[in-house]
């Protein structure tokens, strides 16, 4: 799929652009000398995988101008006398410097040098947010390179000039664009899912996205984070509901496009097509100025985008990586990829209902309007109105929902969320297909548009829509908004329908719709009535050039065969060892699980252990946390649990019976490890009853109903899995594995994806199970939910038990209390307690106290002396949690 192609010479290594200016060098000079390390030691740590070099981080806080701090993260693997290039890594908006890590993690295992921040205003950098402003943001970038470049590690290619890329999606993706116009030593980008011109985005063809602008404003905290007329521009907008001449233009200068000529260096653009924010026509912009320049890109159409679906982010960061190995590493054997490629969907996995990725390439990047086939679309001239208040509104996307599952992927699906009113809109068709049709760019239409009123604003979208009109599918949710002023008169409009890649199938019709309200955009208030009539056919691109790769054999089909001749093997091998498997041991009869010294070497490694002397025991009735940083050996422990792998060393008795592979005992251990597959035509209740019958273990056996009980999904068992929410498959998940009751129940990360309420339902599962006497083992790094569901914790850490017991006693065995009182403890009460035998320190605090005790001290004591001093107790418990708690135990390495 990936396609190595010749690509352009850069500029040689070793020397900057004609551009660099000694004034310039004396610029970044000053600046250098400027930058103030706050927290310059920091703490190193290492994050370790079972076959990768050990990724070392430290954390700093470094001054910008007006005395702003950002708080960074530096990662990098071997010796420092090792000079490698750097990459800098930004966040998306919203989000701070902790949601890249994995990625600075493995490219830091690549060989790069990698330096992560959290933007202004956002994490725990200081500041207010100011959409990437030369003089704040993008200034702050500049500074970031001036202290690479004085990194003992990065290479140079000269004197305060490191080689250096940028990567980061959104927000980040933005500076990235930003940083190398603005800053010569910016040698290659990548970003991803960004904008080109920020008005455009938010204000197209003069048209409030309110929705959007929303969600920008409350997720940056609000709007007195932002800069004053940042705030006040939205403010001025968000009640007009019209953008004026004063807020385009702030954002345009702000915008990559406002310095695009700059851009001349090797650029990845990874854009999604499933992005109601920002569409695939800010990634043709930003491709088509960029090469204009002479520089080298590449662009990638992904799945997903701002709207949810597949975001293929294992793939992308690989990608990454090959482009920054081409222009940072000048490794002209990696393999970039093809100039042009765009994820279409080949139907749906049967295991669990998402749709089937495939790449589709070209040679060059083809554009928006490439191979132009024109439809006839058949229909009068159509008046409709535009309600008072723009209500009820259509709805297109539904901006801020794409965590949660994607409307896009919906829409690929066949299943669509689109919703017009009666009377709303006009409608134009074409005749049924003949023939298939792939529609890949930007459709084109040209419309005759008057109004009643001077102002008018419709909404164009074009239908994909099956025979009879059965099915109505709006691709990727997207819509075009335009505003006509001096509507009265009426005016030839000529529509550019929103960017898609989409496959037309023979006997489907396209629908245009021309409708007058939506619900993520801002319509005239005033009702109106719009009259539009055809002026020209429909245009459609359709990317002849760009070939969808033959579809591979199913996974299944290479692995079956070999897997049922291992699995005759081992039932062989197992059935001959089964007569000979040890006798369960008597005293541990009634005991869930009882680990000792058990220890598994490193593929090919005689000294580096996963898991290291590891025993502990979990009785019937706790819900027992496995906890650890990665690299710690939770996984391999869990494996090894389950009988996929043997370990080196010591042993595991689950109800007495030693754990080998196809040992009877593991039928009284239900574990969800990943994700399980679902076919997504059937109800949950009939997969449930399909995996039970293939155990072939009797139906009764099953205890269907308790388990579904306890998993809590109550009617939505009777509809088809594909209709499920995330959390409502996890918890069918989780019901697969409470099959029959198992004794031991072990999870593997069960709230993954989910969101806050449907973790909160996941955590009560959990609770309810163990209620019954059974024993939940479960594995998480959401530290907040462990502390509210667990009973018992094992902590490991680098394969190693660190602690084990209570989550009360690993919790409190600090020595600080939180002394709850409701009110404020006046100062001379707190002087008198801060004075008492056992005590080292009192501090009041808005409702209480917070009181350290010396080793002498107790908590009972303490009490009792509060009451003696009239004090008004209501509760006293440790004054940390348990993130504290386990950052204390493993050394802050998590």
């Amino acid at each position: 799929m990936d396609l190595r192609l010749p690509r352009p010479r850069g500029p040689r290594r070793g020397q900057l652009p004609a551009r660099t200016t000694a004034r310039a060098r004396g610029r970044w000079a000053a600046a250098a000398a400027a930058l103030v390390v706050l927290a310059g030691a920091g703490t190193w740590t290492a994050v370790a995988s079972d076959d990768a070099p050990a990724v070392h981080r430290t954390d700093r806080v470094m001054a910008m101008d007006g005395g702003v701090r950002l708080d960074t993260s530096y990662f990098t693997t071997g010796p420092s006398s090792r000079r490698r290039p750097a990459v800098l890594l930004a966040h998306g908006f919203g989000g701070s410097k902790a949601d890249v890590r994995p990625e600075a993690e493995k490219l830091a295992r690549d060989g790069y040098a990698v330096l992560t921040w959290s933007a202004r205003g956002f994490g725990r950098s200081t500041g207010r947010i100011g959409l990437n402003a030369p003089k704040g943001e993008v200034a702050d970038v500049s500074r970031l390179v001036d202290w690479l470049a004085r990194r003992p590690e990065v290479r140079l290619d000269r004197s305060g000039d490191p080689r250096v890329g940028v990567a980061g999606a959104s927000y980040g993706g933005a500076i990235s664009l930003l940083a190398a116009a603005n800053d010569p030593r910016v040698d290659a980008i990548a970003p991803s899912i960004t904008y080109w011109n920020l008005a455009d985005a938010l204000f197209p063809n003069g048209v409030f996205k309110k929705l959007w602008a929303g969600i920008f404003i409350n997720s940056g905290g609000g709007c007195a984070r932002f800069e004053p007329e940042l705030c006040a521009m939205y403010n001025r907008v968000a009640e007009s509901g019209k953008p004026d001449a004063a807020a385009v233009k702030l954002l345009q200068e702000r915008s990559p496009s406002a310095v695009g000529d700059r851009i001349k260096v090797p650029t990845l653009i990874t854009q999604g097509q499933s992005d109601s924010l920002f569409p695939l026509g800010q990634a043709d912009a930003m491709a088509r100025a960029i090469k204009a320049n002479g520089a080298p890109i590449d662009v990638d159409w992904i799945s997903g985008g701002h709207d949810g679906g597949d975001m293929e982010t294992d793939r992308v960061t690989s990608r990454v990586v090959s482009w920054f190995d081409r222009y940072l590493k000048d490794d002209k054997g990696a393999g970039t990829g093809p100039a042009f490629r765009v994820t279409r969907t080949g139907g749906v996995d049967s295991t669990d209902g998402a749709a089937l990725l495939r790449g589709a390439s070209a040679d060059t990047y083809p554009g928006l309007d490439s191979g132009r086939h024109t439809i006839a679309l058949s229909g009068r001239e159509q008046s409709f109105q535009n309600p008072a208040g723009s209500s009820p509104p259509a709805i297109s996307a539904l901006p801020g929902l794409g965590g949660s599952g994607g409307l896009a992927q919906l829409s690929t699906l066949g299943v669509g969320v689109s919703l017009d009113f009666p009377g709303q809109y006009a409608r134009f068709e074409s005749a049924p297909f003949r023939d298939d049709l792939r529609i890949t760019g930007s459709p084109t239409v040209t419309a005759h548009i008057r109004s009643s009123t001077d102002d008018a604003v419709l909404f164009a979208k074009v239908y994909d829509v099956g025979p009879g009109g059965t099915q109505q599918v709006l691709p990727s949710q997207l819509v075009t908004p335009v505003r006509i002023e001096g509507a009265k008169s009426g005016e030839d409009v000529r529509l550019t329908l929103p960017a898609i890649d989409h496959a037309v199938r023979k006997g489907h019709r396209l629908r245009l719709v021309l409708a007058s309200t939506d619900l993520g955009y801002a319509s005239p208030a005033a009702p109106a009535t719009y009259t539009v009539a055809l002026q020209s056919a429909l245009r459609v691109p359709t990317a002849p050039a760009v070939r969808t790769a033959a579809a591979p054999l199913p996974s299944w089909a290479w692995w079956l065969p070999l897997a049922g001749a291992l699995a005759a093997l081992a039932l062989l091998v197992t059935g001959r060892r089964l007569t000979g498997a040890p006798a369960p041991d008597p005293e541990l009869a009634e005991v869930p699980l009882q680990i000792t010294g058990l220890s598994k070497r490193y593929a090919k490694s005689a000294d580096r252990y996963a898991v290291r002397e590891l025993s502990f025991r979990v009785e019937k009735g706790q819900v027992l946390g496995l906890l650890g940083p990665n690299g710690a050996g939770k996984t391999t422990t869990l494996r090894m649990l389950m009988g996929l792998i043997k370990p080196d060393e010591g042993e595991i008795h689950v109800f007495g019976h030693a754990i080998r592979p196809g040992a009877p005992v593991l039928s009284r251990v239900g574990a969800f490890v990943e994700g399980a597959g679902f076919l997504p035509h059937l109800t949950g209740r009939e997969n449930l009853d399909l995996y039970w019958q293939a155990t072939g273990r009797p139906p009764e056996d099953a205890h269907l109903e308790e388990a579904l009980e306890i998993a809590g999904l109550g009617d939505a068992l009777a509809r088809a899995v594909r209709t499920y929410s995330q959390g409502m498959r996890q918890r069918l998940a989780i019901a697969q594995a409470m099959l029959g009751l198992p004794d031991l129940l072990i999870l593997d990360e069960p709230t993954n994806g989910l969101d806050p309420p449907q973790i909160r339902e996941m955590r009560q599962v959990m609770i309810r199970y163990a209620a019954a006497g059974r024993t939940v083992m479960v594995s998480s790094h959401l530290l907040a939910e462990v502390e509210q569901t667990c009973t018992h914790l094992v902590v490991m850490d680098r394969g190693r038990l660190v602690q084990a017991g209570p989550v009360a006693e690993i919790v409190g065995s600090g020595d600080t209390l939180l002394v709850g009182t409701g009110t404020p403890v006046d100062e001379p009460v707190v002087e008198k307690v801060a004075a008492l035998p056992g005590v080292l320190s009192a501090v009041a605090t808005e409702d209480g106290l917070v009181v350290r005790l010396d080793p002498d001290g107790s908590a009972q004591r303490l009490v009792v002396e509060l009451v003696r001093l009239e004090v008004p107790v209501a509760s006293v418990g440790p004054h940390r949690r348990l993130e504290d708690a386990f950052l204390t135990l493993i050394g802050g390495s998590a």
